[in-house]
């Protein structure tokens, strides 16, 4: 349960930071309105992955997932740069998942 919370978590905050991009500065009534719901229920599914869990280790484990998918979302949607490096970075913040959750 752990793992599906986290990633619908992150995937909730990072999709909000999609629509953060598309509020134009919340400008846009719809994006900016997408933006609060998507943090609140992101902010709520993480809350319900904590339970029984190490705080320290739920944030990073969201937060690494955020980036990842934050980074993705912004190379496929958003046509931003993806390179070598980046891929590297990306590897690295999923290695540092996986070893977190290996030490619970």
């Amino acid at each position: 349960m752990f793992t599906t919370l986290t990633c619908l978590a992150a995937l909730s905050f990072s999709v909000g930071g999609y629509f953060m991009k598309q509020s134009a500065g919340l400008t846009q009534l719809r994006p900016t309105l997408l933006v609060f719901t998507l943090f609140a229920l992101g902010a709520s599914l993480q809350t319900l992955a904590m339970r029984g869990q190490q705080m320290a280790v739920t944030y990073i484990v969201v937060l690494g997932l955020e980036a990842v998918t934050a980074f993705s979302l912004g190379v496929l949607f958003l046509n931003e740069s993806s390179s070598i490096t980046k891929l590297a970075g990306v590897a690295l913040v999923l290695a540092g998942i996986v070893t977190l959750r290996i030490g619970q």
